[in-house]
């Protein structure tokens, strides 16, 4: 058999002809490219040197605490991280408010689109009265609307092309498009999602030209296609709309309280169409842009009131709430320190998106009864956060029964102390159950709240710390 030889390559060898440096390059050329070359491998090798001493610092330094945020789609995980943020990153939270003033201007236009989709709902069924698909049910009888109504809805067309205009910036890369309806003047309205995956605040910063919005100097307040510009020329007609009794009767036909939302701004509509509005950081908390997949943030966190003179690294990690999605939060079972589990009690009198067949409240009874029963996270840090109290505090004082929906509650007052004990005990009951002589920590939240909230999760973060440290056995 012949003895193999070394191939010698070929000068016409693409390869070597791609990256041989050019023919009529001087020798002053040749110098300046062998020294940025020298450069570009000296700064690599800085990156791969400083990546690998990070690497061994957090394997000798304390084990960074994960933190899991499980719950439904809005039951408030996105607020409770934003808390986070705010805590313990407050100048890169404030350095986004120019893409978070994009989303509050979405969420006021979605808010008006959904009343006008009612609107629309209403004009039909007045020319095609519906038959109940429901026996001995009859059709739900709607206000009738006035020529002075369908006026008001006309002149706010404009913010069709606002909308699709913020989503297009939101979303550069694959928006949601409205889709139309024939047999309606307006089209329908749908709720846009990004994935956690994509940075659409950088995204969005960069087509802007900007990288923060902390104040006012920062925002081009003369641009033409500022949709703040429409908005406020708008402003008058949509106080109108949200105010009219006849729309607000309307709505109280469909069950439709957008106020019980997040991303609700209706009634702040003068601050917020200002032709210089900025957003606060409560307005930041309070708007709504919905996250697809799972998204990790981390943080150095301040050192709480036991005088630990050591940093700790966190990470937490929010996934999505929404039905078809909940199959992704097993991988994050592994390894966690805690789970912080938001179950949004207000929600009672309300069904699932995804299944309209399920009450909302009842489905996170059975979500927390598969979190405190699955055994890969049977040492892991329980916290519950039975959240939105406020919006549960005025719906019950505004008449409004939880027995009607929880048969179980029976007899007992219809006020907020009493609910709220009835619901701890329900939870608490689940827990026992099915992990029993296992302790969880429990906190009644408004996560918009940042004066509350804030106290609570500095609560949560001593707790943590202490109990990542005696795991470590650096304390006893």
């Amino acid at each position: 058999m012949p003895t193999s030889k070394r191939l010698r390559v070929s000068e016409d060898d693409p390869l070597t002809r791609a990256i041989a440096p050019p023919s009529y390059e001087t020798p002053q050329e040749r110098d300046d490219r062998l020294a940025a070359e020298q450069e570009a491998k000296r700064v690599s090798d800085a990156i791969d040197d400083e990546l690998n001493k990070q690497r061994i610092s957090e394997k000798k330094g304390p084990k960074a605490i994960k933190i899991l945020l499980l719950g439904q789609s809005e039951s408030g995980k996105s607020t409770t991280l934003k808390n986070f943020q705010l805590m313990n990153s407050p100048k890169a939270f404030r350095s986004e408010r120019a893409s978070w003033r994009a989303v509050i201007q979405l969420n006021v236009v979605q808010s008006i689109h959904a009343i006008l989709d009612l609107m629309s709902k209403a004009h039909s069924s007045a020319h095609n009265p519906p038959i109940s698909s429901q026996p001995n049910t009859a059709p739900k009888e709607y206000p009738p609307l006035n020529p002075d109504h369908l006026k008001l809805k006309m002149r706010l067309a404009p913010l069709l092309q606002v909308e699709a205009a913020l989503m297009k910036k939101l979303l550069p890369n694959g928006h949601v498009p409205l889709s139309s309806n024939p047999a309606q003047s307006f089209p329908t309205q749908q709720e846009i999602s990004v994935n956690s995956s994509a940075s659409w605040k950088n995204t969005f910063n960069r087509l802007m030209g900007r990288n923060s919005c902390d104040s006012a100097d920062l925002i081009d307040w003369s641009d033409p296609d500022d949709p703040g510009v429409v908005l406020n020329a708008c402003a008058e007609d949509m106080k109108r709309l949200w105010t009219d009794p006849v729309i607000q009767a309307l709505m109280k036909v469909e069950k439709m309280r957008p106020e019980e939302m997040a991303g609700f701004f209706l009634d702040a509509l003068d601050r917020v169409t200002s032709p210089r509005y900025i957003p606060t950081d409560d307005d930041v908390l309070r708007a709504r842009l919905k996250t697809l997949g799972v998204s990790e943030h981390r943080f150095t966190m301040k050192t709480g009131p036991m005088g630990s003179p050591m940093s700790h690294d966190w990470r937490v990690f929010d996934v999505g709430g929404q039905r078809s999605l909940r199959a992704a939060w097993v991988p994050y079972f592994d390894d966690m320190n805690a789970i912080i589990f938001l179950a949004p009690i207000s929600c009672f009198d309300q069904v699932l998106q995804e299944d309209p067949s399920v009450n909302r409240l009842a489905d996170s009874f059975l979500l927390w009864k598969a979190i405190v029963s699955n055994p890969l996270l049977k040492k892991t840090e329980l916290i519950l956060f039975l959240n939105k109290c406020d919006i549960l505090r005025a719906k019950l004082a505004s008449g409004i029964r939880l027995a009607d929906y929880i048969v179980s509650y029976g007899s007992r007052p219809n006020d907020f102390e009493s609910a709220s004990q009835y619901l701890k005990k329900k939870f608490a009951g689940l827990l026992k159950e099915h992990s029993p002589d296992r302790l969880y920590y429990f906190h009644l939240t408004s996560v918009t709240d940042t004066k509350s909230t804030t106290y609570i999760l500095e609560n949560v973060q001593d707790v943590l710390v202490r109990d990542n440290l005696r795991r470590s056995a650096l304390v006893t």
